[in-house]
């Protein structure tokens, strides 16, 4: 990815993806990118974010809008509410490039509930914990909820549920941060059916622990 125009259009391709798989509708949500240069110096908050208030058919390249680390936006329309959850996460987190919030049917349906996701499946640890937590509940676009989520997510943690709210999926690139998103709604999904079913059984924090080692090995490899 390279230029601006590049990164803007990546974002908006993002929620084209993200809207093909149910996790968008009408204006929820909200992704962002990291600027380039950005990270442990200097501006570490900087961003491109999608506009507050856009539809998400209707979001494109010139509506993006950039942050800066103090908060001061540069575009057409202005950002996201939710751009502050954004900026703390990259200032706290120089291992994050991307993150993406959903107010996907399942996920949300859970952070309704204040419910984490427990480790009742072991494709939880690809969220970077023994569970997903969910975050305290504060009005949106507020302070107070920037530092629940923050307060969620420690520990190198990928994901969290916001309490009635929706959810966060960051990841080092938007391509990892919207996999995760998928993945999380699908996990939420199956937890569900699974509570309707019966009690499920709950793996041992220890195997967790086995199965995020093995995650940071996993990938595409050549025989």
């Amino acid at each position: 990815m390279t230029g601006p125009g590049a990164r803007r259009r990546a974002l908006v391709e993002t929620v084209r993806w993200l809207m093909a798989r149910g996790l968008y509708a009408g204006t929820s949500g909200n992704v962002s990118l990291r600027a380039p240069g950005s990270g442990r110096r200097g501006a570490a908050g900087a961003m491109l974010i999608t506009p507050s208030g856009v539809p998400c058919d209707d979001v494109d390249a010139a509506s993006i809008a950039e942050v800066a680390d103090d908060g001061t936006a540069r575009g057409p329309l202005a950002p996201s509410t939710e751009w502050r959850i954004h900026r703390d996460i990259y200032r706290s987190r120089p291992d994050v490039g991307a993150v993406v919030h959903t107010h996907s049917t399942f996920a949300t349906a859970l952070a309704c509930l204040r419910r984490p996701l427990p480790a009742f499946h072991y494709m939880v640890a690809k969220a970077g914990g023994g569970d997903v937590r969910c975050a305290r509940y504060a009005t949106y676009g507020t302070p107070e909820l920037s530092r629940n989520a923050i307060a969620a997510l420690a520990g190198g943690r990928r994901a969290c549920l916001l309490a009635n709210h929706g959810a966060l999926a960051l990841g080092a690139d938007l391509a990892s941060a919207r996999a995760l998103a998928e993945e999380l709604e699908a996990l939420c999904a199956q937890y569900i059916h699974a509570r309707a079913a019966g009690t499920p059984v709950i793996l041992p924090a220890g195997e967790m622990r086995r199965v995020r080692a093995k995650a940071a090995r996993y990938g595409p490899s050549r025989r």
